[in-house]
């Protein structure tokens, strides 16, 4: 799946919207997983110095999901354990901020979203 395939235009757009507004707890814009293994990506910002640097909470499946950064060419370049590639979870809709979600994936040892 190549990069551009991840991320919709309107998606880049409100990732760079949130990474420049004064507010810092967003709703994730996207949400990215492996089908063939246990990672998921919950994503809210881009950084507007570094479009490919995408801001969220990252689970690769460890039991530790962590906020941080990711490289959305890494991402796009990644397969899973079968060769599939990541995917977006065309269904997601977001229905709290990035803080509950990871929150919750804390407490659960991964994101449940």
């Amino acid at each position: 799946m190549a990069e551009r395939d991840l991320l919709s235009v309107e998606d880049r757009v409100r990732l760079l919207v949130n990474a420049l507004a004064d507010e810092k707890d967003h709703e994730p814009v996207v949400k990215l997983f492996t089908p063939d293994g246990n990672a998921t990506w919950l994503l809210t910002e881009a950084d507007p110095d570094n479009p490919d640097s995408l801001f969220g909470l990252c689970d690769l499946g460890l039991g530790t999901p962590e906020l941080g950064y990711v490289s959305l060419a890494e991402l796009a370049a990644l397969r899973g354990l079968l060769g599939l590639p990541i995917e977006r979870d065309l269904h997601f809709v977001a229905d709290k901020p990035l803080s509950a979600y990871a929150e919750e994936a804390r407490l659960k040892g991964r994101i449940t979203a």
